[in-house]
């Protein structure tokens, strides 16, 4: 190997292999938010469950150097190529960029628009990392679009699940003013029907700099007036839904935005080799692992184990959902994606932010073939019109 060798995969964001000169490259393309408002400090700093905190790639490069001696068996040489995009226009031009490339599959932490131009404009895999709407898996999906995080029906079935447990059966719903509230208030109504939860009354709520709307964001006055077992709260931003715990008119649990909330991962869960990936994870980021960092760890996984099983290639999207493909999360069991949806199944965490409350789906929950498939759309609800 030459001195400047090294250099050259950094560059390049080869993370295994460098040295390998008979490997055969596998390329993975990863899309991202160009100057992402979320990631900005003090956004980013606030911490709210259930949001990022950091770039997806970090994700990615910890998944590959923990796949190294595999790829190294398999004769693989990764290679990380990061595009950043600003619209959909240009996510479908960096996808079909890619494609020509010989990339073995695309990840994306894109907006729904962008997500689904760059879908639509090549036949590679794409993982959705980032986009939790229902719609993406339901009317709005694709034959080569899977998901590695959760979908809002998931984390509300997990939230309704355990309020069944709990026997918290009468909910206060609180609801923000913007279009993604409404959608996954949706959602939630759906999660309350289906596990039989009974909806005692729904509010809006505002903040708002107008004196004339305070009690819009008045706690006390939303909460008061209606006899309830737990909050429910439906909040987007995150603003108001922080300030919300034990601020109620009565002394009642919150859930949803803030209180206890389902999350596809949280940094102190203590099961399955979660404390191991955790620390690998904080020690490459310097922050904590968050659900959006183990949806790209994740589908980083799916695409490595994929390739290891068939080095030469092609890896075509149905591959993914196939019944033998299944992969290790650190959740005790193993994952695999749905055939009607391409959303991965897995467990849920419940956490309040200190630590993991529980977990779902609940124990002693049955399903006719997969008790997985009891968080989010399960397949008599299939609203996708591709493929099974």
């Amino acid at each position: 190997m030459s001195p400047r060798t090294p250099l050259r995969c950094a560059a390049a964001f080869v993370l295994a292999a460098c040295g390998t000169a008979q490997a055969a490259p596998l390329t993975i393309g990863l899309l991202v938010r160009a100057d992402d408002e979320r990631l900005a400090s003090p956004r980013a700093e606030l911490a709210y469950p259930g949001h990022p905190t950091g770039p997806a790639q970090q994700g990615v490069e910890v998944a590959l150097r923990e796949a190294q001696f595999e790829l190294e068996a398999a004769k693989l040489q990764p290679k990380l190529e990061v595009i950043e995009v600003r619209t959909p226009d240009e996510a479908r031009a960096a996808a079909q960029k890619l494609e020509k490339a010989g990339a073995a599959a695309l990840l994306a932490e894109l907006p729904a628009d962008a997500l689904l131009a760059a879908a639509g404009a090549v036949k590679l895999a794409v993982f959705n990392l980032g986009e939790s709407a229902d719609a993406l898996r339901q009317q709005q999906c694709r034959p080569n679009l899977l998901h590695t995080l959760p979908s809002e029906r998931m984390r509300s079935d997990a939230l309704a699940q355990h309020l069944v447990a709990r026997k918290w059966s009468r909910v206060l719903l609180l609801h923000g003013p913007r279009p993604a509230d409404a959608q996954r208030l949706a959602s939630v109504e759906l999660s309350l029907k289906r596990y039989g939860l009974k909806t005692v009354a729904r509010r809006p709520f505002k903040l708002s700099a107008d004196p004339r709307e305070r009690d819009l964001a008045n706690p006390l006055l939303l909460t008061g007036g209606a006899d309830h077992d737990v909050v429910w709260v439906v909040d987007t931003d995150g603003e108001f839904a922080r300030g919300l715990p034990y601020r109620t008119a009565l002394p009642r649990p919150v859930v949803g935005d803030a209180g206890l909330f389902a999350l596809a991962w949280a940094p102190n869960f203590e099961r399955f080799g979660a404390p191991q990936l955790a620390r690998r994870f904080a020690r490459h980021a310097k922050r904590p692992m968050t659900g959006e960092d183990w949806a790209a760890w994740m589908a980083t996984k799916a695409v490595v184990q994929a390739a290891v099983a068939k080095p030469s290639g092609p890896w075509a999207p149905a591959g993914w959902t196939a019944p033998d493909f299944t992969l290790d999360g650190f959740k005790g069991t193993r994952l695999s994606f749905r055939a009607w949806d391409r959303q991965l199944r897995q467990p849920l965490l419940l956490s309040d932010g200190q630590g993991v409350v529980g977990s779902a789906p609940v124990e002693g929950l049955l399903h006719p073939s997969n008790v997985l498939d009891t968080l989010g759309a399960d397949a008599p609800e299939k609203l996708c019109r591709t493929g099974a």
